[in-house]
């Protein structure tokens, strides 16, 4: 059967900030709300040289998708009453249409910020500074655990006010929430453009892990933040999650520049976000093809 690339438009298409009037959306057989990070919308300086997940999806059903998302948003910045009024109007507010699944890139941003805290208190960082160092063995020696579980209260209680949003409205109490974990990327000088980046291996170099670990260390946070994803799934009704991690072919920690699949260190090319969708396609096609 054949795919159609999925439209995409912005909100204020939807609401009817252009000199024709609201965008017809009724004529797509499904519509969908998105909200995210890079993922879901720039991940390079200057732009065109890459591209992001919903960009490349093709499916058997018409879809139109409404898309808020913002490069460095973090999960928290997303559902801000302040800062992401817009979407939160689209999702339960007085601008609240039925959507068909509400799509989510989040969790990412939160981690990469978490890694560059220096906090004094292991509580409120991700990291150990050399005299905190566990004995030899595991990548787990650099991480402080007093600091994930933070992070994880963090991001279980976003999500979980995520889902209390969703469901204020009766437009779309119970809608499918279909989130992602990231794919693995490899701690490397190569910053997604001026000023922007690199961010792990800044990181990890504040903390003078060695250089031979840090494969090692990205590999223990983003199989942690995994594991995370899946448990916040089991958790709530009707979160679905795009389970990634482990597709694309990993960049080396000497690549400075793009890769097979990575533009940068932490966003794919454009060819990393078409293998990432063939991951998407089939589970929003059971979502938007379910019987209510």
């Amino acid at each position: 059967m054949k795919r159609f690339p999925v439209k995409i438009i912005s909100a204020q298409e939807f609401i009817g900030g252009g000199e024709n009037g609201p965008f017809p959306i009724e004529q797509f057989q499904c519509r969908c709300l998105a909200q995210g990070d890079s993922w879901f919308s720039i991940g390079a300086v200057p732009f065109f040289l890459t591209t992001n997940v919903l960009q490349e999806l093709e499916l058997r059903v018409g879809t139109c998708l409404v898309n808020c998302a913002t490069p460095s948003a973090t999960l928290k910045r997303m559902i801000d009453t302040t800062r992401s009024t817009t979407f939160l109007q689209l999702l339960s507010g007085a601008l609240a249409t039925k959507w068909d699944a509400v799509l989510v890139s989040g969790g990412g941003n939160d981690l990469i910020e978490a890694l560059q805290s220096k906090s004094p208190d292991m509580g409120r960082r991700l990291l150990r500074f050399p005299a905190e160092w566990g004995p030899p063995g595991s990548a787990a020696r650099y991480i402080s655990e007093a600091g994930w579980l933070t992070f994880c209260d963090h991001i279980r209680e976003v999500f979980r006010l995520l889902v209390e949003t969703r469901d204020a409205g009766p437009k779309n109490r119970g809608t499918p929430i279909v989130f992602h974990t990231y794919d693995l990327p490899a701690p490397r000088n190569a910053p997604a453009g001026p000023g922007f980046g690199p961010w792990l291996s800044a990181a990890l170099g504040v903390f003078d892990i060695p250089g031979d670990d840090w494969d090692a260390v990205a590999g223990e946070i983003y199989s942690r933040l995994q594991a995370l994803l899946r448990e916040i799934r089991d958790a709530h009704e009707n979160l679905v999650l795009v389970d990634s991690l482990g597709t694309l072919t990993p960049a080396a920690n000497t690549d400075e520049g793009a890769t097979e699949d990575w533009q940068n260190e932490i966003h794919p090319t454009r060819e990393g976000y078409a293998k990432l969708d063939q991951k998407w396609v089939p589970v929003l096609e059971q979502v938007l093809t379910r019987t209510p």
